[in-house]
């Protein structure tokens, strides 16, 4: 199965703008995915996809570049545009601010592919303070490993333990944190986003409900790495000392 591997970028940020050209330990943000991405066993070719020509002239420098259109509502739609010109048989989106990505994830999740339509990860939920953060996306997982749902809410519901602390449910019970990664079959790809937004999506404002709602399984592999990604320019010190202590 030939995999590429597409990270969608955009220069445009509220909290950030021009973020994946923002250097981090001499490099630009976005290099430092591709590269982690280039480690990657399973992809074929990493691609940055881009309307943006300033960091299309970055980006050319260590990988391929792709420009298109400027009015799509969405990474993944920007994806799709690049899909729809390379024969391959499934693209991994993975997000353009996550500069210590696990190359062993993308793996995972590319691997999932053999058998599935639609690919994601997700890891547990160790800390407290994701326990009830909207932000901290929790998904729940059928026993055949594919998604029962998505949500911003903490899922499930413990009831006989609703009156314990935080730290007790998380031990009560293994809840599971999305990880922004996914994979698609290229028909797949392109399927989903011909659909119109969702209910379920426009409710919670995620993506991965459009696939659910018109009856994409999506699968999910479960993986111990914790998704760090540079949201804000407050961010980038502590990348900073973490890239420092994995380069020893």
């Amino acid at each position: 199965m030939k995999i590429l591997g597409v990270i969608p970028a955009r220069y445009a940020s509220t909290r950030f703008p021009g973020k994946p050209l923002h250097p981090i330990a001499g490099k630009p943000l976005i290099q430092h995915v591709v590269e982690r991405c280039q480690c990657a066993r399973s992809l074929a070719e990493v691609i940055v996809a881009t309307d943006d020509p300033r960091i299309a002239g970055v980006a050319r420098r260590f990988c391929r570049v792709e420009m298109t259109r400027t009015d799509h509502p969405s990474g993944t739609d920007r994806i799709a545009e690049v899909t729809a010109r390379y024969p391959c048989d499934a693209v991994v989106n993975v997000q353009g601010d996550e500069p210590l990505m696990d190359p062993a994830v993308i793996d995972a999740v590319a691997g999932a592919l053999a058998d599935a339509e639609m690919s994601t990860a997700a890891t547990p939920v160790r800390d407290p303070a994701e326990y009830e953060n909207p932000n901290a996306v929790k998904v729940v997982v059928s026993a055949a490993g594919r998604a029962l749902y998505f949500s911003r809410r903490t899922i499930p519901y413990l009831r006989d333990a609703a009156s314990r602390s935080v730290t007790e449910q998380l031990a009560a019970f293994p809840f599971l944190k999305h990880l922004g990664i996914y994979g698609y079959r290229r028909e797949t790809l392109r399927r989903l986003v011909a659909f119109p937004v969702s209910p379920l999506e426009s409710a919670e404002k995620l993506e991965q409900l459009r696939a659910l709602e018109n009856g994409i399984p999506i699968a999910v592999v479960r993986v111990n790495y914790e998704s760090i990604g540079v949201d804000a320019p407050a961010d980038v010190a502590r990348v900073v000392e973490l890239l420092k202590s994995l380069n020893g």
